[in-house]
């Protein structure tokens, strides 16, 4: 990811050229720079938990009612989606029909 030297936004590859669809500032490419950027193609994990090794992973069990099936167990994980100052999200998959389904604080 590059940021634009005068307004701080997120530029753009077209070609060879870095834009910033902000303010328009243009610049050219550095491939050594480049080279060290990965893009959303290039990462492997998407942060979501395979349900077929839930287990393995050693992911823990609660008490909590699936919305779909009303099984009373699910797997549970928590991950920061959002802004570093608000709490976690939890992430359940049921044991039973594997429906997944979250829970924020409000």
């Amino acid at each position: 990811m590059k940021f634009c030297d005068e307004c701080g936004s997120i530029m753009h590859k077209d070609g060879e050229i870095w834009k910033c669809r902000s303010c328009g500032f243009e610049t050219g490419g550095d491939k050594a720079e480049e080279a060290q950027m990965i893009t959303t193609e290039q990462q492997e994990d998407d942060g979501i938990i395979d349900v077929s090794d839930a287990e393995d992973k050693g992911l823990p069990t609660t008490s909590v009612v699936c919305p779909e099936c009303e099984n009373d167990r699910a797997y549970y994980y928590m991950q920061q989606i959002r802004s570093a100052d608000e709490s976690e999200t939890r992430f359940f998959i049921c044991t039973e029909c594997e429906h997944r389904w979250r829970e924020d604080d409000h």
